[in-house]
């Protein structure tokens, strides 16, 4: 099976089951296009149709259809996706730049960018600088992580993100029950200074989202609490539900009680071991590493951008509740 990951550069440990191209820290942001792959641009043509007298005439006069355009790598001239007249195009090297004076002056530092999906999704994470240790030295650092697509598939999206050191599981910064991102639909033009201003205030929050992060390591978890947090993630009973999240699947349920009790990666510091902290990492480390998918690549994606990523968010929500 092809990589869904095109390309991607990484500083540190190759993340993703050695996928990538390693680079020095602190890299120019040119060089860090070149090694993510994100050097090329996207351009648009019309949409164009053959328009004949009869259906079994192979001759005809070459129309547009104004309203749609298709948009195409311009390295290999590959199609990308047929969007709307009004689409706005963000492209690869903006995702970068968004960082440059991020990373020039306000100390924040590129660790992975890439391309998915043969280019029609892309993204950067730099690590902020802020950092805090629950009990028994649990690290968690944050990062900003902005994306983007080309299908319509995903605003560009700036968000907020933790990851834990222990286990390298990310988790999007949240509270009062909503997300810290900043979406900019693709039917208005990405202003990536408007975006930062906002991101200010959402950065701001770090101190108070791990605050709460705390309240969680220190709220002990009796075993029936801990199965009943598992069967309100995992197990979807709307009828909207989707059956490959919701549980039916038995398999999740064992997974993350397992790694809950033990075998996830920093089950046993003392902020996670029998802990509201402990059920949550356990959640996020199945989403990041264990929970089926085609490839990496894919879990990769759902983690970030799809259904992996609601499942985190809800694992938080319903944390957040049992510690209140």
């Amino acid at each position: 099976m092809s990589h869904l990951i095109e390309t991607m550069a990484h500083v540190g440990q190759t993340p993703w089951h050695q996928l990538g191209n390693a680079l020095p820290k602190k890299q120019p942001i040119d060089v860090w296009a070149q090694a993510a792959g994100m050097q090329w641009h996207i351009r648009e043509t019309p949409v164009r149709y053959l328009a004949t007298d009869d259906s079994s005439n192979l001759y005809g006069e070459a129309m547009e259809f104004l309203d749609q355009k298709v948009l195409y790598r311009s390295d290999t001239k590959a199609p990308l996706s047929v969007v709307s007249g009004r689409y706005q195009v963000v492209q690869p090297k903006e995702v970068l730049e968004f960082y440059r004076d991020l990373t020039e002056v306000s100390g924040y530092e590129l660790e992975t960018a890439g391309v998915l999906k043969a280019g029609r999704k892309f993204w950067a994470l730099a690590r902020t600088g802020k950092t805090s240790a629950l009990k028994g030295n649990d690290v968690v650092n944050g990062y900003l992580l902005l994306a983007t697509s080309c299908d319509g598939s995903l605003a560009t999206t700036a968000t907020p993100t933790t990851i834990r050191v222990v286990c390298n599981n990310t988790l999007s910064i949240a509270l009062s029950g909503a997300t810290s991102a900043i979406k900019v639909p693709h039917s208005t033009t990405f202003d990536a200074q408007a975006v930062k201003k906002q991101l200010g205030i959402a950065v701001s929050q770090w101190d108070s989202f791990m605050y709460r992060m705390k309240t969680l390591s220190e709220r002990k978890v009796k075993s029936h609490e801990s199965m009943n947090y598992f069967l309100k993630v995992l197990c979807q009973t709307d009828a909207h539900a989707d059956q490959a999240m919701g549980l039916t699947n038995e398999r999740a349920l064992k997974k993350v009680q397992a790694m809950y009790e033990g075998q996830g990666r920093g089950a046993e510091l003392q902020a996670a071991k029998g802990t509201a902290w402990g059920l949550l990492c356990a959640v996020t480390e199945f989403v990041d590493h264990e929970r089926r998918a085609r490839s990496q690549e894919y879990r990769l994606d759902s983690a970030w951008f799809g259904q992996g990523a609601a499942l985190k968010q809800r694992a938080l929500e319903q944390a957040l509740q049992l510690a209140s």
